[in-house]
């Protein structure tokens, strides 16, 4: 393992030092993401946060604005949590014990061991995507590897396998063996250093282990997402620890049945006319024939209007946009309104922004998406 690690293995920027932070940082941003998409954010997001101090003291809507096309933001609210406390409890400095890091917010079992192993060498297995499947297969794992058996098989063969000296060595060894050679389908098995001792490759296996969870179906969904507009401003409202993408700020943004999603005629995405088209407008309501105002089904209209107290007209269907989050497949029905009256309803945690405030302000990718096409419209109307 280390003979090939020393040749083949991945040059990457966290890799360049055994510094705590770096190490935590990334292993929490590639936590199910890429890692050619996670490159660019480690950079970033070190050049804006050097150390767990800088962290620490920083403003946690700056950390979601770099954050802000990663997902799972539950990720970046732990990352600042956790760095309080690693000011607060240890003094600025990470613990090198593994039940120590796995106390801190966000720090699971994986990311403890690989802190441990790849900061301070000490000789801790590490289960992760890659490598439960290269173990998986060494082992000739007969039953499900991310069930409580099998994790537990897991986690005590990697524990058993770790080499004693280099131990940061050969666990990014066996994570780039995973991702270089032990691929999820049709490995080249005669390019593995570990083809000799691979139980499922000497039974014929390797392509059907690791045995594959049950796919749940995904449930389609219809949302709204709402631009309220008054004047030069929009309303927009920060979302709630108990609700998805909580810390971020979004537009009006609720559920519909999806009969009433159907009654919206929203811009045909096969016929080309879209995004090109609101560019050369110029200004949102502008473009009465490319995008007719609407009358919003009722139960919409009064969606809108229960959640922000205000009366709406003059709704323009702007984008429709699909996406996926968890188990759920998301039609989202992009809408800008106008609101010729009324007033925030107290509680609601609305308030009304600048459009060069959504710039600075912390969205999801499909919240951004909506906001950069409603900025390049006014830009274009300037």
């Amino acid at each position: 393992m280390l003979r090939w690690y020393d040749q083949h293995g991945r040059q990457l920027p966290w890799r360049e030092s055994a510094d705590p932070y770096r190490i935590w940082i990334s292993e929490i941003m590639l936590q199910q993401t890429t890692v050619a998409a996670v490159v660019p954010y480690f950079e970033r997001f070190l050049e804006r946060f050097p150390d767990v101090r800088t962290l620490a003291a920083a403003d946690v809507e700056d950390v979601l604005r770099l954050w802000e096309g990663l997902g799972y933001y539950s990720r970046a609210r732990n990352l600042y949590k956790a760095a309080g406390e690693i000011v607060r409890q240890h003094n600025g400095e990470f613990p090198a014990d593994k039940d120590a890091l796995q106390a801190l917010p966000g720090i699971g079992p994986y990311t403890a061991a690989a802190i441990a192993s790849f900061a301070f060498n000490l000789p801790a297995g590490i289960l992760e995507a890659n490598t439960i499947r290269l173990y998986s297969r060494l082992i000739e794992l007969d039953i499900d590897p991310r069930g409580s058996k099998g994790q537990k098989t897991l986690w005590s063969f990697a524990d058993w396998a770790v080499a004693r000296k280099r131990a940061a060595d050969f666990n990014q060894a066996v994570m780039d063996i995973g991702s270089q050679v032990c691929t999820p389908t049709d490995p080249p098995c005669p390019k593995c250093p570990l083809m000799a001792s691979c139980k499922a490759y000497e039974a014929g296996r390797q392509n059907e282990i690791p045995l594959e969870k049950k796919k749940t179906a995904p449930t389609d969904v219809v949302e709204v997402s709402a631009a309220v507009r008054k004047g030069g401003q929009l309303l927009m409202r920060q979302r709630q620890d108990h609700e998805r993408w909580a810390g971020l700020w979004d537009f009006v943004r609720f559920e519909i049945d999806p009969a009433d999603g159907s009654r919206i005629p929203m811009p045909d995405s096969r016929a080309r006319r879209k995004e090109a088209e609101l560019r050369t407008q110029r200004g949102l309501f502008d473009a009465e024939e490319l995008m007719p105002r609407i009358s919003l089904p009722p139960a919409i209209a009064s969606g809108i209007e229960e959640q922000t107290g205000l009366l709406l007209q003059h709704c323009v269907p702007m984008k429709e946009i699909r996406h996926a989050v968890t188990r759920y497949r998301i039609r989202l029905l992009c809408l800008v309104c106008e609101s010729p009256s009324g007033r925030i309803k107290r509680g609601s945690g609305y308030r009304w922004c600048s459009l060069s405030e959504l710039q600075n302000l912390p969205l999801s990718t499909t919240g951004r998406q909506f906001a950069d096409l409603l900025l390049e419209s006014e830009t274009q109307k300037r």
